[in-house]
């Protein structure tokens, strides 16, 4: 058995584009997911699975990224941060890391959303001897994602990134988690850039190497796009919440909530709300997330909607649907579909808005 595993590198450093307007002001990995930083989420299931020290590699915006985490104490890791001065690909982003890495050791991609069991990850690893191990989970489009093939003992036979409909053989997908033995980097060429599903693990396929999947168990979410990122927070409630009573609010369903003040509103989960929020008369919140000090004035009805911190919401409104940045103002009696807004993003009263995006 080789020895216990107490390194990762989180790989944080994306811009986020496809999540634009929401990632303008801040980087990818400080999304919020139930009120907290989505990033949050991996570093503590990493301390779960027993990783000690990591190394999150960043670039845009990094400087936010250091001041929200600090030194991972509060979450029981020793945080260190890396900085790409140009990138270098996924592979090439940890080889600058090598020399300070053990023998063996954990890479996550830091745009997924995780609450999973890694030890059994690493307990598949470490059982099969190999060079490497990819956690994979099963999705339904697997023509969005990299597919991996399996014989029956778990070993990965071939790999196919983003593959057209006719040529999915899998639905069993790279999940962007891997422990690997550091002797694999003397196939990643120095000072080049180079990716980890496209060049590396085909490379160590061809050479004969042992690659193994692990399929994981807990919660996997890619956050590609605003819509994924209201998914994650809706199956993070669900995941986490609990029945609740509050004074003046009817409630029903999965909620995870802190402080906050509701006046005959209704709440129906699988939902979130943050501290400070305010409910007006008859509001209601249905498989929704509420950041903190946000106000949903009297009769306003929120459905299928993440809304950010400190935004306004007037009376009689109707969202379903819709993503809301931080600080925004939907005035009184507006509708508003499947939107999506940037902070501090303004709407009229009496507006009527369906698949508008508005930086």
């Amino acid at each position: 058995m080789r020895n216990r595993v107490s390194q990762a590198v989180v790989l944080a450093g994306g811009e986020g584009t496809r999540l634009r307007p929401l990632t303008n002001n801040r980087p990818k990995p400080l999304l919020p997911v139930l009120g907290r930083p989505c990033v949050e989420y991996i570093l503590r299931s990493l301390a779960a699975g027993g990783i000690t020290q990591v190394y999150m590699a960043c670039a845009y915006k990094s400087m936010d990224v250091v001041r929200a985490l600090g030194d991972g104490k509060e979450m029981g890791i020793d945080l260190t941060f890396a900085f790409e001065e140009q990138p270098m690909g996924t592979a090439g982003a940890v080889k600058l890391l090598e020399q300070k890495l053990d023998q063996t050791f954990v890479v996550v991609m830091g745009d997924n959303i995780m609450d999973i069991d890694l030890e059994a990850v690493i307990r598949t690893h470490q059982e099969n001897e190999a060079m490497v191990t990819i956690a994979l989970t099963e999705v339904e489009k697997p023509t969005e994602f990299g597919i991996v093939g399996l014989d029956e003992r778990g070993r990965i036979t071939r790999f196919k990134e983003k593959p057209a409909p006719h040529e999915v053989f899998s639905n069993l997908i790279n999940a962007g988690l891997y422990v690997i033995e550091r002797e694999a980097f003397a196939y990643v060429p120095e000072n080049t850039k180079f990716d980890f599903s496209k060049n590396l693990f085909p490379k160590l396929l061809e050479a004969g190497f042992p690659l193994y999947g692990s399929r994981l168990n807990g919660l996997w979410k890619d956050i590609g796009r605003p819509k994924d990122l209201l998914d994650a927070n809706i199956r993070m409630a669900e995941r986490r919440g609990q029945e609740i009573s509050v004074p003046g609010v009817r409630s029903e369903g999965r909620i995870v909530a802190g402080q906050f003040k509701g006046r005959e509103a209704t709440i129906i989960g699988p939902t979130y709300i943050g501290d400070g929020v305010e409910l007006g008369r008859c509001a209601v919140v249905e498989s929704s997330a509420i950041g903190a000090g946000c106000k949903l004035e009297e009769g306003t009805w929120v459905k299928d909607s993440l809304i950010l911190d400190g935004s306004l919401i007037g009376n009689n409104a109707v969202l379903e649907g819709c993503i809301i940045g931080q600080g925004c103002r939907i005035g009184k009696k507006s509708q508003l579909r499947n939107c999506v807004l940037g902070d501090l993003a303004e709407v009229p009263d009496l507006s009527v808005l369906e698949d508008r995006t508005i930086e």
